[in-house]
Formats: structure tokens, C-alpha cells, sequence
């Protein structure tokens, strides 16, 4: 009777630990598609986002974004109106680590790669179709766990660069 309620602890904790990578997953998707509404869907009504970089020459984090759920439907529907040279973001996810606390609630950890696929911009007749690394960082969420669904409770992007171009006011 014990090693059958194990067995099933652990089944639990994998079907978590899997739930929790496939909504990292497909939010990635929605954040690569532009289908900006898509990915809210996979955060919680207190969802907190934010950019931060640690500046080694101000010897502190940088701040590029911090908004509440509310605050990114706000901007995600702004950006089409944005100026911006319209080249995609593609971004490269791989999952880490996934704790699960209790069963209600997770951490993940992620590494994140953007590629930049060039359209146009300043030099559009020699760097169209070009792919450039844009950002690499880690992904660090928190997921509230109901039911089988996860969402996001948090999100901290943390990026090794400090200089952030065009495009960079899209959620990454």
C-alpha cells in the first residue's frame, strides 16, 4: 500500500513537472508567432513580467520592463502602432530545472537564446534574411498549479546583455 501511494506521488509530481515545461513551451510559441494575447492566456490575473540585466559598471540590476498582467494587455495592444523594423524574434527555450512546492505551486528555470531574422532596417540590402543573435538570458517562473493547468504567476526575464535594440519593447 505505501509503494503504491509513492508510485502515485511521483506520477503526480511528473504530470507537474511535464505540465509545467509544456506551458513554457507553448507560451514560447505564442511569444514567437507575435500572438501576443495567446501567451496572456497562459498567465495567472496577478501575473507579474520584468526585464533585468545586473550592470557590472553601476553594480546593480537595470530594469528595462516591470508590469502586472493589466500593464502588458496595455502594451500588447499598443504594439502594433509601435516603429519598429517588423523583424521577428525567434526564441530558443530549454527548461532546466521545475520544482513543485506543495503540489499549488512551481518554479522553473530556463535558458533563453532570441535570434533576430532581418527584414529590413538601416542596411536592408545587405542584411535582409540575415539571422542575429539578439539576447541570451534565463526565464525565471513561478506557476500557480490548478487542476491541469499551469500559469504564470511571475516572470523575470534575466538577460546577459545590457543593450537592447528594436524590438526590444516586445515581451520576450
Amino acid at each position: 500500500m505505501c509503494r503504491r501511494g509513492a508510485r502515485e506521488s511521483s506520477e503526480e509530481t511528473v504530470d507537474t513537472h511535464s505540465l509545467v515545461r509544456e506551458t513554457i513551451y507553448r507560451s514560447t510559441i505564442s511569444l514567437d508567432a507575435q500572438d501576443w494575447n495567446g501567451w496572456l492566456t497562459h498567465c495567472d490575473p496577478t501575473f507579474q513580467y520584468a526585464i533585468r540585466a545586473w550592470s557590472p559598471e553601476v553594480n546593480k540590476d537595470l530594469t528595462y520592463l516591470a508590469l502586472d498582467l493589466k500593464g502588458l494587455e496595455g502594451l500588447v495592444k499598443l504594439l502594433p502602432k509601435h516603429n519598429t523594423d517588423h523583424s521577428p524574434l525567434t526564441r530558443h527555450t530549454s527548461v532546466y530545472t521545475v520544482e513543485i512546492d506543495g503540489g499549488a505551486h512551481a518554479k522553473a528555470v530556463s535558458s533563453v537564446i532570441v535570434y533576430q531574422n532581418l527584414l529590413d532596417g538601416i542596411n536592408s540590402h545587405i542584411d535582409a534574411g540575415e539571422s542575429r543573435l539578439f539576447l541570451v538570458g534565463k526565464y525565471h517562473d513561478t506557476f500557480k498549479i490548478e487542476g491541469n493547468k499551469a500559469a504564470f504567476l511571475t516572470r523575470e526575464v534575466r538577460i546577459e546583455n545590457r543593450r537592447l535594440d528594436k524590438g526590444s519593447h516586445w515581451p520576450i
